[in-house]
């Protein structure tokens, strides 16, 4: 069975397009093929790792990307 792909997008992919990648991927990771990016990437916030981490959600391993 074919993954559907999804993509968030914003500007620096350090916050909201990288929460969202993870909570998709954390919820639905087995119909999703999910990715985040951004147009001007500069790192993961530690406030966005933060508050996932309080809801049982890991995204220290995300990096922001092109």
């Amino acid at each position: 069975m074919n993954r559907i792909k999804v993509l968030f997008l914003c500007t620096h992919n350090s916050a909201r397009s990288q929460m969202a990648e993870g909570l998709l991927r954390h919820f639905y990771g087995g119909k999703y093929e999910v990715f985040s990016a951004g147009s001007s990437p500069t790192q993961v916030h530690p406030l966005a790792i933060k508050v996932m981490a309080e809801i049982g959600i890991d995204i220290s391993n995300q990096t922001s990307k092109s």
